[in-house]
């Protein structure tokens, strides 16, 4: 098991889950911590809605035992406001704080932050500079391998936030322009790991035990992390555990199992957020989990119309249903 240091706050294991804004809520990073997750990362929250005292924005930043390790993650582009966010933020008692400068959403870049920010090495060092001498958790920073093909600048903007005091750094091995579109650039996430001497975390394509002993082995860094890959498969995090460890890639939980994780998720979302909000969302979890199953497509339309949770239960029991009369688990 791996052993990764972010300032006082250790890390041990072997993958980490992405903040993914609308999807990686508290109720899916709870469930990847039961599925091995080493630590998470919330939603992306608006330094500017903290500091105005948007409702949603605190509400984003709560944080539990039972999704530990645990960063909240801002975004903006001023160095004051991020550092008034950044010490609101600290109240709710997160592992460390984490800043957004690889986010390619256009409400988010378009505003100067997120990936915007790679654009302004200068301004990205301030930025963490005010944050780190504003808290006394530690600082990490999320980029990307830069703005497009003409600017991978991620090596510049990875030193100068080494220099500004941030504790670790997750690279994205894309650019802006390229959102997520293949390929993933390894080599950009090599490179800052041999120009820093802080903790780097690989982030892109890590989808199993295959591809993380990839990430690794390829670019030295530190500890990986998954985003998309672990929506409707929490188990990916015990999946790469056992690769890593053993070199047997295990297969997926039989369907029973993978749709009381499903059911479960759910729950979890009932508990947290408004019952309407969350029947509304966990439709797209619900198709994410129907991924690979005997009628995926019928079964995935079903989703869309969820209005309940005996619904969800229903729609459950089909597509266990469907698999025993196909022979499969």
């Amino acid at each position: 098991m791996r052993e990764m240091r972010i300032g006082s706050c250790v890390i041990r294991g072997e993958a980490a889950l992405a903040p993914m804004a609308g999807v990686a809520d508290r109720a899916l990073r709870e469930l990847c911590v039961k599925q091995g997750a080493a630590y998470t990362v919330g939603e992306l929250v608006s330094a500017k809605g903290i500091t105005l005292g948007d409702r949603k924005s605190a509400a984003l930043l709560t944080c539990t035992q039972n999704e530990r390790p645990m960063a909240n993650q801002l975004f903006g582009s001023d160095p004051e406001i991020m550092a008034r966010a950044a010490k609101q933020a600290e109240t709710f008692d997160p592992d460390f704080i984490d800043l957004n400068m690889g986010c390619p959403a256009p409400k988010v870049a378009g505003g100067g932050g997120g990936s915007a920010l790679m654009r302004d090495p200068a301004l990205a060092e301030r930025i963490v500079r005010a944050v780190v001498d504003a808290v006394d958790r530690p600082v990490t920073v999320k980029m990307r391998a830069g703005w497009d093909e003409s600017e991978k600048n991620a090596v510049e903007l990875a030193q100068r936030c080494e220099a500004a005091g941030a504790a670790a750094l997750t690279v994205h091995g894309r650019t802006r322009a390229q959102m997520y579109a293949p390929p993933v650039d390894r080599e950009i996430i090599r490179a800052v790991k041999a120009a820093v001497h802080i903790p780097v975390v690989g982030n892109g394509d890590v989808i199993d035990g295959k591809s993380a002993k990839r990430m690794y082995e390829e670019t030295g860094c530190d500890f990986v992390m998954v985003g998309r890959a672990a929506t409707g498969a929490p188990w990916v995090f015990r999946q790469i555990t056992t690769y890593l460890e053993t070199g047997v890639e295990p297969p997926p939980p039989p369907v029973e199992a993978r749709m009381e994780l499903l059911c479960e998720q759910v729950r979890r979302m009932l508990r947290y957020k408004d019952p309407h909000i969350a029947l509304l969302e966990a439709r797209k979890h619900a198709a994410w989990y129907m991924r690979g199953l005997r009628g995926a497509a019928e079964l995935r339309r079903k989703c869309g119309a969820l209005a309940s949770y005996a619904d969800l239960e229903a729609l459950c029991a089909e597509a266990i249903d469907r698999a025993h009369a196909a022979g499969e688990e």
